[in-house]
């Protein structure tokens, strides 16, 4: 199977400015009127996009595209995407926000372009509607369940948003007595951002192309299904569970020192794993990329090129460990800020890991992974299972490391089932808790 996320990136591009513009220069309204036989002009008064604030939630393809044209509106354009690296910001001449707060204080129009990811999920609700400035637009052609909808119908019937474009809802088709359908001030589309002619025929493009690659070249890198590799995939499928997971792991970290884009990525693998070094690679890949980029259906083919094509540095060695041949190491930095996170992955066995920066530690990382850091006082394990036990949420393995008596310590902490952001805030609350990170590990 072939996977052609660019095809339609032209096409989202423009329903944004059609539907948009529609909205603000009040279009359907119009034309509803004049096919009504009135002339309701006194009453179509709109507003231009020119220097109206534009916020991007996500600077990948589809907002890349929006960009480059908003600039052409002469729309002050600015984005929020702390997975990607500044050069790219530089590059389409986009002012970078720090924070998602910061974007929504100063957006006329804000739009979302992410993946729909546990991050993701309800990141534009009550609270950060209210962040946005009176009479803004807020526009989702990404993927239903971004934009909180019932926070959105709050919003637009308080008057405090002047209106909303929608492409993608948290149910489709969207019911028919659906409250947004009833309101004018609303632009509604039916999943329609890749439905042009001119699409359609690039997604074809793009297979025929990438097909003709694989047959002559060997070229998969938009392959989105693993061929069977025989006998040899059991012996090394848990060393590329521990790569992905320890890179994810390792984003989750940097992430609480203030460093979401990751600029290089190095796996260190022991001598029994030499040969499957490039796709441990890939696979660490996979694990930083996972849920922060467009392109859904990431695996071991296309993740080494997706991640080059973001700007990040993959390397691999042999470690020179002769104790541990089943060792693998996935060293991640960005910025001023770099995590190594360590880990022993025997044939036939579950993957655990072993190190997590300077701590020694020995947990598997399954489901749900909190990685906490405290002072190495008495009562901090108490508090936190009782917190997380009144959370409902059940603690499968609790591992504490320290590097001295009275220090600085680590937890490694796996639960079943979520971690909301909110239990997450609440431990971040507790005494000589330091910082709090939550790794949700995707599966397949």
């Amino acid at each position: 199977m072939i996977n052609a996320p660019a095809g339609n990136t032209i096409a989202v591009a423009e329903l944004f400015f059609g539907a948009v513009i529609s909205l603000l220069r009040h279009i359907s309204r119009a034309d509803s009127s004049m096919h009504a036989g009135r002339w309701d002009r006194s009453a179509l008064l709109g507003s231009e996009l020119k220097d109206k604030a534009l916020g991007i939630v996500g600077l990948g393809r589809i907002g890349g595209e929006i960009a480059t044209r908003a600039r052409a509106f002469g729309m002050n354009v600015f984005a929020y995407d702390p997975y990607i690296a500044q050069t790219r910001f530089e590059a389409l001449r986009v002012q970078e926000t720090t924070s998602l707060d910061s974007l929504l204080e100063q957006s006329n129009v804000v739009t979302v372009h992410t993946p729909l990811t546990d991050e993701t999920t309800g990141m534009i609700g009550r609270r950060e509607l209210a962040r946005l400035p009176q009479r803004s637009i807020v526009v989702n052609m990404a993927r239903g369940g971004i934009v909180d909808e019932e926070a959105l119908i709050e919003a637009l019937e308080s008057k405090h948003l002047l209106g909303a474009v929608i492409d993608a809802y948290e149910k489709e088709p969207l019911a028919a007595d659906h409250p947004l359908r009833k309101r004018p001030d609303v632009v509604l589309t039916p999943h329609i951002g890749a439905s042009t002619t001119e699409a359609q025929r690039n997604v074809a493009v793009d297979v025929c192309i990438a097909v003709r690659d694989a047959l002559l070249s060997g070229e998969l890198s938009r392959s989105i299904n693993v061929a069977d590799v025989g006998g040899q995939w059991a012996e090394v499928e848990p060393a590329l569970t521990l790569a992905r997971r320890a890179a994810a792991v390792g984003r989750a970290i940097l992430a609480t020192q203030g460093t979401r884009a990751v600029q290089r990525v190095d796996v260190r693998a022991g001598s029994a794993l030499v040969g499957s070094r490039s796709a441990l690679v890939a696979a660490a890949a996979r694990g930083v990329l996972e849920g922060t980029v467009e392109q859904e259906r990431l695996n071991l083919i296309n993740a080494r090129s997706v991640a080059e094509s973001r700007g990040i540095e993959l390397s691999t060695t042999e470690t020179a460990a002769q104790d541990n041949p089943h060792g693998i190491e996935v060293r991640l930095s960005g910025g001023m800020q770099e995590i190594a996170v360590a880990g022993t992955a025997q044939p036939g066995a579950a993957p655990r890991l072993t190190r997590i920066g300077a701590f020694h530690v020995d947990i598997q990382p399954r489901d749900t992974l909190l990685i906490l850091t405290n002072h190495d006082v008495p009562g901090v394990i108490g508090r936190v299972g009782t917190l997380l036990g009144e959370a409902g949420v059940n603690i499968a393995e609790y591992h504490q490391a320290r590097l001295a008596q009275g220090g600085q310590a680590l937890a490694a902490v796996s639960v079943d089932g979520d971690v909301s952001e909110t239990i997450r805030e609440s431990l971040l609350r507790l005494p000589d808790v330091l910082s709090a990170a939550v790794v949700c590990f995707q599966s397949g």
